[in-house]
């Protein structure tokens, strides 16, 4: 019976703290608790520079793979997420785009950024790709027309 009477008390106790405390804020999302780790693969080939192509392991949060220029790679992904910018999303279909050759490179980037998959090609085959390719450098190696 005392038993019951102290655990009557503690559950009123533990109720009214509760109340006086307020209700629970929400859980930050399940990514910012894990830490989002970014893990992208960069294929590039045929940019005329043979240390340049190869098949490169990025990852950021904590800095890793065998990317030559990781460190400044996740930086710059750091500051397009900041902004609000998706640096995979492909060219807009009605952008018009000066008809300039950059060369044939290709990169192939595959993986996880921001807690989204990626699956992105770039070429440097008109003005509206070379500024794609641009705008994601130091992730993929400089390749200026």
């Amino acid at each position: 019976m005392l038993r019951l009477a102290a655990f009557a008390v503690t559950s009123a106790l533990a109720a009214s703290a509760a109340t006086a405390a307020g209700p629970l804020p929400p859980l930050p999302p399940l990514s910012r608790l894990l830490g989002a780790h970014d893990r992208l693969t960069i294929a590039v080939s045929a940019t005329g520079n043979p240390r340049a192509n190869g098949e490169y392991l990025l990852e950021c949060n904590p800095v890793g793979g065998n990317h030559p220029e990781a460190q400044a790679a996740c930086e710059r992904l750091d500051v397009l997420a900041e902004q609000d910018k998706d640096p995979f999303a492909p060219a807009a279909k009605r952008e018009i785009c000066t008809m300039q050759d950059g060369g044939p490179a290709t990169a192939h980037v595959t993986g996880t950024w921001q807690g989204h998959k990626v699956d992105a090609t770039f070429r440097r085959t008109n003005g509206c790709e070379i500024a794609r390719w641009n705008n994601l450098e130091p992730v993929l190696p400089g390749g200026r027309s």
